[in-house]
């Protein structure tokens, strides 16, 4: 007997079927791909700001988002209110989407003409989940994907966490997301300094920044949108009719956009640091505060010396100039210019004289003389100031000349230092050893001499380049009394959260006995000692302040320098040209990079007393074959004085 099979039944399979054929088919279009729920936790781009040591913005890197985290506790309510008004009123009384307000935007978008913007029914859940895991596409599968992750989204956080994230993610126009960029952006302003009239204005961009912008075409739909965030307010009951009459008188006043960046160089100097010292990988996105040791007070003051100075002397075919100050004894660098203009494409603005390998002149000379200190010789020691030719089997002869062309016989090592005179500093270099003098200055900082196979004798003179940054770090030494503190342009770096992820230490290294660095600063702090070369009355000095100094220039003239430091700051100043084409005269002493090094030394000490190196325990003051002289406790004993010559009766 043939079984009968009911309609009843037949009807409840295929519904069964159905049903488990539509379940298999919404977890495949929309369950299986749905993005991980846990991503909210991750931090969205964040710029990385870098600020100068008083907390000024100088730049502000980002990879196409510009965005500053702000938590919610410093989000003013009045904004909250506002956003909450205009975009979802049911947000405290849903659990991530709202019937109503889908309702309530088909009715709108329906009955709106051709002029208005449609209206979405987004809740802000939804507006967060968009921004945080969809691109901009409009399907109604994402729709639906959108409003399932909001739904899962109120289980996990609070209102007043999912306000935090909304408020931090989503677009304000242009680059600007997150209100603390927009608030900075319109108003100039972080986001808890800005008014209730301001707050409307803000809360009414998201939902279209490009037409709303006050930047636009239509500027004007700003304004209008602002007095629809005010209308909605007075609808969800934040405010009354009163104030919200108020609101709408109080005019509000959007600033210019400012983009320009502050210490070009030195910022880009940091970001280098960034990547390749502290290991911070796209930090564009990261959310980085970054507090720099610049002090943009002491930046302009020694740009516009930079500056000037160039201008003035164009006509000797000087077309950049450069400086760097530091503060001796925490090795911070207070200022860096690495051009007289970042953007002058004339002279490739954008190359960082202070981080370029140049030839450094007699401004090396010091070296050479601590080492000559350290192997036994005296301030008193004789070198003979006379021509001489050297000769390098496989190489061309070399002859060294003085700067002025002339020679002045058996001088001291204080007045060949002093003066700067050239030949007795190569003989002095054949006495220490090349490989000896690169030693040192590796010690003091300078990293530029690895293949020690190119350097002769003429590195006595500059014949090996150098960076600014590292000549300063090297000569910070002298200032410090053999002490090496080492540079430093980053003092502090804080996470997105305001967390302390690092914090700059002093590091401090002894190098030198101090009685061989006082006695190179007494030398080039002495007026009267380079008087012969320089005159009493050169731009070496500054009336009422110890300071020691020394000039350099490259014979081919390509290169001319002029660095210089007292117990709390260092100096150092270059001109030339970028293309290392040569200038047609300056003379160190009176031209060049030594006016820049003056103008910029006396600014930085104008308000201090004068400083003075103190004496160490074992240098004396001996009075040696009729002369006075500062010696290293013991060697004036080793000091042979010149035999006294009879003079020849006359016939």
């Amino acid at each position: 007997m043939v079984k009968r099979i009911s309609w009843g039944y037949f009807i409840g399979t295929i519904l069964v079927v159905s049903t488990t054929i539509g379940m298999v088919w919404f977890y495949k279009q929309f369950l299986i791909e749905l993005p991980n729920i846990n991503e909210i936790y991750n931090p969205p781009r964040l710029s990385t700001r870098i600020l100068d040591r008083k907390g000024k913005q100088l730049f502000k890197f980002y990879d196409e988002e510009n965005r500053s985290w702000t938590s919610i506790d410093r989000i003013p309510q009045s904004l909250i209110n506002a956003t909450i008004a205009i975009e979802d009123k049911e947000f405290y009384r849903h659990h991530g989407i709202s019937i109503k307000g889908m309702a309530q935007a088909m009715l709108y978008n329906f009955r709106k003409s051709n002029d208005q913007t449609p209206r979405g029914g987004s809740t802000i859940t939804q507006q967060l989940v968009k921004n945080v895991y969809f691109t901009s596409e409009k399907t109604w599968q994402r729709k639906i994907k959108e409003a399932i992750l909001a739904v899962v989204l109120e289980t996990k956080l609070t209102k007043k966490e999912i306000l935090e994230r909304y408020f931090n993610q989503v677009a304000y126009g242009g680059e600007t997301y997150g209100v603390q960029e927009a608030a900075l952006k319109y108003f100039g302003k972080n986001v808890w300094e800005i008014s209730t009239a301001e707050a409307t204005f803000l809360a009414g961009l998201p939902a279209a920044p490009s037409s709303y912008s006050p930047f636009g075409s239509n500027p004007e739909y700003a304004n209008e949108r602002r007095m629809q965030v005010i209308n909605q307010m007075v609808n969800a009951g934040f405010i009354d009719e009163r104030q919200a009459q108020q609101l709408r008188d109080e005019k509000i006043e959007i600033v210019e956009e400012n983009k320009t960046i502050q210490a070009p160089h030195f910022v880009f100097y940091i970001k280098d640091l960034l990547e390749k010292k502290y290991g911070f990988v796209n930090f564009g996105r990261l959310g980085l505060t970054v507090v720099t040791s610049l002090d943009s007070d002491t930046q302009k003051m020694a740009e516009e010396k930079v500056r000037s100075e160039v201008d003035k002397v164009r006509r000797l075919r000087i077309s950049n100039g450069a400086a760097i100050v530091i503060d001796v004894k925490t090795g911070e660098i207070l200022a860096m210019v690495g051009s007289k203009d970042y953007y002058s494409k004339e002279i490739d603005g954008k190359y960082n004289v202070t981080t370029a390998l140049r030839q450094p002149g007699s401004s090396i000379k010091p070296i050479n003389y601590l080492l000559a200190l350290k192997n036994g010789m005296t301030l008193m020691s004789a070198i003979d100031d006379a021509p001489v030719t050297y000769f390098v089997k496989g190489q061309k002869p070399y002859s060294p000349n003085n700067y002025n062309g002339k020679y002045m016989g058996q001088v001291t090592l204080r007045t060949a230092l002093a003066n700067s005179l050239n030949v007795p500093s190569v003989k002095l270099l054949e006495k220490n050893g090349v490989n000896n003098m690169i030693d040192l200055a590796e010690k003091m900082g300078i990293t530029t001499w690895t293949n020690r196979s190119r350097f002769g004798l003429a590195l006595a003179l500059g014949g090996g380049e150098v960076k600014m940054t590292e000549l300063a770090q090297a000569y910070s030494v002298f200032a410090n009394m053999g002490k090496k503190v080492e540079l430093s342009s980053v003092l502090k770096i804080n996470n997105y959260l305001g967390e302390t992820i690092f914090e700059k230490r002093l590091e401090i290294n002894e190098i030198v006995e101090p009685r061989y660095t006082f006695l190179i600063n007494n030398v080039l702090s002495d007026n009267q000692a380079r008087a012969a070369i320089f005159g009493l009355n050169s731009l070496l000095k500054i009336d009422g302040k110890t300071v020691a100094v020394k000039t350099g220039t490259t014979n081919n003239l390509k290169d001319n320098w002029c660095i210089g430091w007292s117990t709390s700051y260092l100096v150092a100043a270059w001109v030339g040209n970028n293309d290392s084409s040569p200038m047609s005269w300056v003379a160190s002493g009176i031209s060049g990079a030594t006016p820049i090094w003056n103008q910029i030394m006396r600014e930085m000490l104008l308000q201090k007393p004068n400083e003075n190196w103190e004496m160490p325990y074992d240098v004396i003051r001996s009075n040696v074959c009729g002369k006075e002289e500062l010696f290293a406790t013991g060697t004036e004993k080793g000091v042979r004085c010149p035999p006294k010559t009879t003079p020849t009766p006359k016939p």
